[in-house]
């Protein structure tokens, strides 16, 4: 079982800069591909940001070049850095885990709020 937890949401002005931090238990994190979605009101959720296990990584196309998705095994965590945000990128964002690339995620956290003001 693999309980992950998000932090570093908040409320920032458009143009600004976030990173979210997402830490794992579990003794085998350096398995586990890794992803960010989001889902703002009204909407579904929507894949962000991956990271396989080797540290691949895959981005949505309205992130791409502004976000940053890494992993540190050692800590267990996975950050997503976002720069130059934008007031659509306004959304919960959750963190999830899967056990291999073609698996569904089965983990996920419980959410960061993140708002960007215009």
């Amino acid at each position: 079982q693999v309980q992950l937890v998000e932090s570093g949401g908040g409320l920032v002005q458009a143009g600004g800069s976030l990173r979210l931090t997402c830490v794992a238990s579990g003794r085998t994190f350096s398995n586990y591909h890794m992803g960010w979605f989001r889902q703002a009101p009204g909407k579904e959720r929507e894949f962000v940001a991956a990271i396989t296990s080797s540290s691949l990584k895959f981005y949505a196309d309205p992130v791409k070049g502004r976000f940053t998705i890494s992993r540190d095994n050692t800590k267990n965590t996975v950050f997503l850095q976002m720069n130059s945000l934008k007031p659509e990128d306004t959304a919960v964002y959750y963190c999830a885990g899967r056990i291999t690339s073609q698996a569904d995620y089965d983990y996920w956290g419980q959410g960061t709020q993140v708002t960007i003001s215009s």
